[in-house]
């Protein structure tokens, strides 16, 4: 097989996986609503049992989740939609918030705000189903004192730090009012089930949109030691290092804490999905085919040299090889000269 045919070969198992791995098939395949009641995988929830049924669906695919569920259960439920793509048309019943993306804007201030009073209003006879997907669309500082160029001046430390996802997630969850669990603290006492598409390894599902409604497995003294392990503190807002400073951090609900005693989390979507429709595709031309994501969060320089090697030893065997990994990658982002 020549190079350029191999390329071909690469683009259309990429996109076929992509296709395969959309919002509506996902919930195609996982969600289900009849006669009023839900399943969600191996969960089933009859809606006419709950005085209130609210939907909270935020992320990359927020929009995307609302509108496959909308589709299922028709106008019987709604609640708050954050998406930091604009939507022409919106779903009757939803109250939208375009949220920013890749830093928080007024938009995801507007949207935690709203989110967590909503929630604060269910009691135990409430369902609260959160739809997840990602992205910094929904936030709200811990201190009132930490402003939102504060927040954002924040995020970029972090992001450039060279850490990786899981530590600056750890950071970014002891920071906010919403992440690392705190979103199910404020529905506390509600039913809640969580409908996740996954970007984060199986491993870390309470990485994925920084854990709003999750059990957070990070503490605080992690916190200080990746800030000091990465210089984060002198590039810190004042505001935010003299939390860090103090040893002021909060801490997260842990898997014992009461938010979840009611709580269910589901992940209908992931890189792994994609991972293995391209898989099929590719051995169906006699490649021989592996998939390894254990290079998620490496070093880019380290996972490249990984998984070439691991290909060049697959294509000794078998001559036609292909690897298949996905995640993501640590990339330090180096300064510019003289700051």
């Amino acid at each position: 097989m020549t190079a350029h045919a191999m390329r071909a070969l690469a683009r259309e198992a990429f996109l076929h996986a992509v296709a395969e791995a959309g919002v509506g098939k996902a919930f195609a395949r996982h969600v289900h609503c009849d006669h009023g009641v839900l399943r969600i995988c191996d969960d089933l929830y009859d809606l006419r049992s709950y005085a209130r049924v609210l939907v909270v669906s935020f992320g990359k695919a927020g929009h995307a989740m609302a509108e496959a569920l909308s589709n299922q259960t028709g106008p019987a439920i709604g609640g708050i939609v954050a998406d930091p793509n604009h939507q022409a048309v919106q779903i009757p019943g939803y109250r939208y918030f375009q949220g920013g993306h890749p830093h928080p804007n007024e938009e995801s201030l507007r949207a935690a705000s709203a989110i967590l009073k909503s929630l604060s209003a269910l009691n135990s006879q409430s369902l609260a189903l959160f739809m997840v997907s990602g992205a910094a669309v929904v936030e709200r500082p811990v201190d009132e004192d930490i402003s939102l160029d504060d927040l954002t001046a924040t995020y970029r430390v972090l992001v450039q730090s060279g850490a990786p996802i899981a530590q600056i997630n750890a950071v970014r969850k002891h920071l906010s009012a919403v992440k690392g669990g705190r979103m199910a603290r404020a529905a506390q006492g509600a039913q809640q089930v969580s409908i996740l598409i996954s970007d984060v390894p199986e491993s870390a599902l309470d990485s994925l949109a920084s854990g709003p409604t999750m059990p957070d497995s990070s503490m605080a003294d992690d916190c200080y030691r990746i800030a000091a392990e990465h210089s984060m503190l002198r590039e810190f807002p004042a505001s935010v290092r003299e939390l860090f400073e103090k040893r002021a951090l909060e801490e997260t609900p842990k898997r014992d804490d009461a938010a979840f005693a009611r709580s269910r989390w589901w992940k209908i979507l992931s890189s792994e999905t994609a991972e293995k429709v391209a898989a099929e595709m590719i051995s169906h031309q006699d490649f021989a085919v592996e998939i390894d994501s254990s290079c998620d969060d490496w070093d880019f320089a380290q996972a490249a040299d990984y998984l070439l090697a691991k290909l060049r030893t697959l294509k000794q065997r078998s001559g036609k090889a292909c690897i298949i990994s996905g995640g993501e990658v640590t990339v330090r982002v180096a300064q510019p000269s003289g700051t």
